[in-house]
């Protein structure tokens, strides 16, 4: 596993993640770790954007989308 080293933490960030930590009764590292594990959990909306366009096919056109829809709704 990595180690993850911060420098120059402003003291009233580090005081607020201190007692965030307290209040969830965790350890400031675990509080930290969680919080960093959350962030990287989800993609970011360029992430996503850049996943769209290498799946998007260029062969769907808006009449397809629409033709598509319109059987959904006939099939219910």
């Amino acid at each position: 596993m990595t180690v993850l080293t911060i420098r120059d933490m402003p003291d009233d960030q580090m005081q607020t993640l201190k007692v965030r930590a307290a209040q969830a009764g965790q350890s400031l590292q675990a509080y930290v770790k969680d919080v960093l594990a959350r962030e990287t959990a989800k993609p970011t909306l360029g992430e996503m954007m850049q996943r769209l366009d290498r799946e998007a096919t260029a062969d769907v056109s808006t009449r397809d989308v629409l033709e598509a829809i319109d059987e959904m709704r006939a099939g219910r």
